[in-house]
């Protein structure tokens, strides 16, 4: 990442919230793009050194993205996006789960609302997500999970990909 591109990640334990706010040296439309296709979000959304494959993705409302997390060992972590509204380049809302590879969600382990938003910044685009738990305790949970951690290291992999997608 470019050191002059934004990049805000803030806790409020009072809502419950993650804000993510990240600046990308792309356009809306690729940056969009690379969030709803899976043939892209496979190339991209898992933290170093994890891979992303993908079982099943239907990107609509009432859709759902089924995709796991694969360690170089093979070990696998399953999560389940369901798409709650999309407005085309501009937002969408889903629920987040943990789940089995079948898709069934794992009701011990955090769920969460992610709201995630498009805007311009000149030639660059803005991806502001903001992550609503239900409680504090879950919001504590995935911080302990390392969340932040995975997040810088997983945007990082969208910078590489925007990279290489711009030639």
């Amino acid at each position: 990442m470019k050191n002059n591109l934004q990049f805000e990640f803030l806790t409020d334990k009072e809502k419950n919230t993650l804000t993510i706010k990240r600046e990308f040296m792309a356009g809306r439309q690729l940056v969009w793009d690379a969030h709803t296709k899976s043939e892209l979000l496979d190339q991209w959304f898992a933290p170093k050194p994890l891979t992303t494959k993908t079982k099943s993705m239907d990107f609509r409302a009432g859709g759902h993205w089924i995709y796991a997390m694969v360690e170089p060992n093979g070990t696998e972590y399953w999560a389940r996006l369901d798409y709650v509204a999309i407005q085309p380049i501009d937002s969408y809302a889903a629920l987040d789960a943990f789940c089995n590879n079948e898709g069934e969600i794992n009701p011990d382990l955090p769920r969460a609302n992610w709201d995630v938003t498009f805007t311009d910044l000149g030639a660059n685009a803005v991806v502001e997500t903001i992550v609503t738990y239900q409680s504090l305790s879950d919001l504590e949970k995935v911080i302990q999970m390392g969340m932040q951690e995975g997040m810088t290291s997983t945007l990082e992999r969208l910078d590489d990909l925007l990279l290489t997608l711009n030639k």
